[in-house]
């Protein structure tokens, strides 16, 4: 049996959890308020993911960097495949907010999106 001792990030609470993960694989998470505070420990344990965000080079655009992120949240363990995407990634503008601008990232099925509409100069 393994214990973890995690904060809730689901609501400005911030309950203290204890997650169990025991001999058979079964979680057991304590100190949530809500059931989002039950489903974070239980995911953090056991799939942990995060949305991964950064900036792009951006030419012809009013900016000289475009702000991107994944669409939605990815395992932690793709998160430096995503990166290396990313920095090797340059976009032209005009660039509308929500955007592909890398499809499939790393081969986890999430896109990563322009977040600013970046008119051309």
């Amino acid at each position: 049996m393994k214990t973890h001792q995690l904060t809730c990030i689901q609501c400005p609470i911030g309950c203290a959890l204890t997650v169990t993960v025991g001999d058979g694989g079964e979680v057991t998470v304590t100190g949530n308020t809500c059931p989002r505070g039950a489903a974070y420990g239980e995911k953090e344990v056991t799939h942990p993911s995060r949305t991964v965000t950064s900036t792009v080079p951006l030419e012809g655009g009013a900016l000289p960097r475009l702000p991107v992120r994944t669409r939605t949240d990815v395992p932690k363990e793709k998160i430096f495949d995503i990166m290396a995407e990313i920095k090797k990634t340059a976009v032209k503008a005009p660039v509308r907010s929500g955007d592909t601008v890398i499809e499939n990232a790393a081969g986890t099925g999430v896109d990563v999106i322009a977040t600013k509409t970046v008119p051309a100069e």
